[in-house]
């Protein structure tokens, strides 16, 4: 009978440290992803899930918008980030890759924001260090929306990296899934915002 108490007894004991085992490791996973939920991105040139304005449409294969690229801010990165990226990619495309029509790296972790038309050619409305990349329109600059005519609304999903490195160590040349293959090794969080587009 005593042996049995104290089986018992040690059978509670150990299910109380595995009980607190588990709750002081889900302790930081549930700090980590609450500092990950807070990470956001907002837009005042579009609406989340409502069409891009025509000044945000490329200019060629037959379209004819503005070709600008949208003001966008962020807030709430986690602790660590050492640098931003943004991307802008069309997972609806017919190629069977989508199409990358935007990708800038190495900002700057002090940065917290991009106007509109930063993402020209001439890379002067970008804080200095940051880096763009080759588009699917195959410049290192924005490309705008331009899907086929006909096609249901394409989805442009505009993400903004929190990432773990200053640096990514990539030019003008890289295209968009190699710094997706960077971005994706090296991300603390992101946070999107989609906008659609239809012709």
């Amino acid at each position: 009978m005593a042996r049995r108490v104290f089986k018992s007894a040690l059978l509670k004991l150990g299910l109380i440290a595995l009980g607190a085992f588990v709750l002081g490791a889900a302790a930081p996973m549930a700090a980590a992803q609450k500092a990950k939920n807070a990470f956001k991105v907002t837009s005042p040139s579009f609406q989340a899930g409502k069409s891009l304005p025509v000044e945000h449409v490329f200019k060629g294969f037959g379209c004819d918008g503005g070709n600008v690229s949208p003001a966008l801010s962020w807030s709430g990165a986690p602790a660590g980030t050492k640098s931003f990226a943004v991307t802008i990619y069309d997972p609806d495309a017919p190629t069977g890759s989508g199409w990358w029509h935007w990708t800038v790296f190495n900002i700057p972790p002090t940065v917290n924001k991009l106007d509109a038309g930063a993402g020209n050619a001439d890379g002067k409305g970008l804080p200095p260090g940051a880096q763009q990349g080759r588009t699917d329109f195959g410049m290192a600059a924005f490309g705008g929306a331009c899907p086929p005519p006909g096609d249901k609304p394409h989805r442009y999903i505009l993400t903004v990296f929190a990432l773990k490195i200053d640096k990514i160590p990539l030019d003008a040349n890289a295209s968009g899934a190699l710094v997706g293959f960077y971005l994706n090794a090296n991300t603390l969080a992101k946070a999107q915002i989609t906008a659609k587009y239809g012709r």
